[in-house]
């Protein structure tokens, strides 16, 4: 199978399994806020973002892993290849200790900080972290090689099962009147089968090693791809660790459910990115340098159109979403304008990095860009530490956008000045070209209102608005990248 081909299957697997994910992320917590209240969800939210810091362990180090893979997947070199997945191995399995210790930790304090009982949420830690730990230990060194060899369709497959089911599981159970501990038990329990499934399919595919024995670490950069993510999943979880120590668990539930749209319209531009450093990977190591700046040009216009479209239609509609999705729910104010459009804003800007980071990631330069995550992740929690006092809500949001606009705008000049060598006004171009699509649309929609309060109704506002964003990027963008446009086309075409 060519390149372009698992490229193009990576990216309809990563699309579709992040609109499953998106679909049954607002399915979900609306039952959660309806039969256990928004305490109950927004000490799940918690609990989960504190648990999340554990994912410091994944692409971390993984992205690290996967940089070394590149080369003998694409010489076919077995014995590498099975020296990098036993190291590799290692290294999950001594961090997954960690991980337990983390946990017992986290049962003894975070309790404190809550109105809930101990014994109640020190059990709601540990069946939530079940799932966690299993990914870890089981199944991240085989997902790593499968992304390394643009198999990442194999996984995505594996995730929208796990997710289809563990809806239609939940919400049985609580319709039956479960508990949420025996709700998020059966979770745990179905997640599990992600990486079970992932050692099967690689075991099978792949010969691996698996009592090769190395002297020399195989995995360069291990610890500078740790640190550079340590700092990464700072910024993602600062703001609800900050609400939750500074502020209440009904503005954490608000945040929470806000952050379910913005991060499910994040996660579907930068899963439908899966394929994308494995492809800029392989070039590298092919030495094709002409092919990648050409193809980069390419991803780039593409990165920069979508995330402008996409981002530009959640930013307009996430209130009326939110109106709908909250109604009958009286015990917070879910409806905050501001607070909806600054997060939306700076994920949006999360998004824009997408094509200078991938490349970055895949040429392996982590330990050069380590300090632009480190400025970033202080960045976001000084300013939301001081905000979030007088601001709440907006506070937080502006924390996390002001850090996410630094940390884009340093890639992008690392990536200028380092591997590509191209001028930065290229990239100024596409900001301004950006702001411009954003402004236009938001002043041609302003006007449209939100006839009911029913999903129907909102569909239709979101088509309206879709429509109108569509036309203006369109325009805009046969007016500034008519050339663009014309080599995306031709670059779809080539076989």
């Amino acid at each position: 199978m060519s390149r372009k081909k698992k490229l193009l299957l990576n990216t309809i697997a990563g699309i579709f399994k992040q609109l499953i994910t998106v679909v049954c992320g607002f399915v979900l917590p609306r039952y959660m806020l309806l039969y256990y209240g928004s305490s109950v969800n927004g000490l799940i939210s918690s609990i989960t973002n504190f648990l999340s810091f554990i994912s410091l362990l994944d692409m971390g180090v993984g992205s690290v892993i996967q940089a070394n893979l590149y080369k003998p997947l694409a010489n076919k070199n077995k014995e590498q290849i099975s020296l990098i997945v036993k190291s590799s191995q290692k290294f999950f399995r001594r961090l997954s200790y960690i991980f337990i210790g983390y946990i017992i930790v986290l049962c003894f304090v975070f309790p404190s900080m809550v109105e809930y009982d101990f014994a109640y949420t020190v059990s709601l830690i540990v069946i939530i972290s079940i799932s966690t730990f299993a990914q870890y230990l089981l199944g991240m060194t085989y997902q790593l090689l499968l992304n390394a060899d643009q198999k990442s369709y194999i996984q995505l497959s594996l995730s929208i099962v796990t997710i289809i089911l563990n809806t239609i599981f939940a919400i049985a159970l609580m319709k039956m009147g479960a508990s949420v501990h025996i709700v998020k038990l059966v979770t745990a329990f179905i997640f599990i089968l992600r990486p079970l499934g992932q050692m099967l399919y690689v075991n099978k595919h792949y010969k691996i090693d698996s009592k090769i024995k190395y002297v020399d670490e195989p995995i360069k950069q291990k610890w500078n791809g740790f640190s550079q993510h340590l700092a990464s999943v700072i910024c993602q979880n600062i703001d609800v660790v900050v609400l939750t120590m500074f502020s209440t668990l009904k503005n954490v539930s608000i945040y929470s459910v806000y952050y379910i749209i913005t991060s499910g319209v994040e996660q579907i531009v930068m899963t439908a990115a899966t394929g994308l450093e494995a492809l800029f990977g392989n070039m590298i190591a092919n030495g094709e340098k002409k092919k990648l700046l050409k193809v980069f040009s390419v991803v780039e216009w593409i990165v920069h159109t979508g995330v402008t479209f996409i981002f530009t239609i959640a930013m307009i509609t996430i209130v009326p979403f939110i109106t709908i999705y909250t109604k009958g729910i009286t015990d917070a104010n879910y409806i905050e304008p501001l607070f909806g459009t600054l997060l939306v804003i700076a994920y949006g800007a999360e998004c824009l990095r997408v094509p200078y980071f991938r490349v970055i990631k895949a040429a392996g330069h982590f330990k050069e860009t380590q300090n632009g995550a480190f400025i970033s992740a202080g960045l976001n929690v000084v300013i939301t530490v001081i905000l979030v006092f007088k601001l709440g809500l907006i506070g937080v949001a502006l924390g996390t956008l002001i850090a996410m606009i630094y940390h884009t705008i340093y890639f992008v000049l690392y990536l200028s000045n380092n591997i590509l060598y191209r001028p930065v006004y290229i990239f100024l171009k596409y900001l301004i070209t950006d702001l411009v699509v954003i402004m236009i649309s938001y002043m041609l929609t302003k006007g449209f209102m939100l006839c009911n309060e029913s999903y129907l109704a909102w569909v239709i506002l979101a088509i309206k608005v879709a429509i109108v964003v569509f036309l203006v990027t369109l325009i805009v963008n046969v007016i500034i990248y008519k050339k663009q446009m014309i080599n995306m086309l031709s670059f779809f075409k080539r076989k």
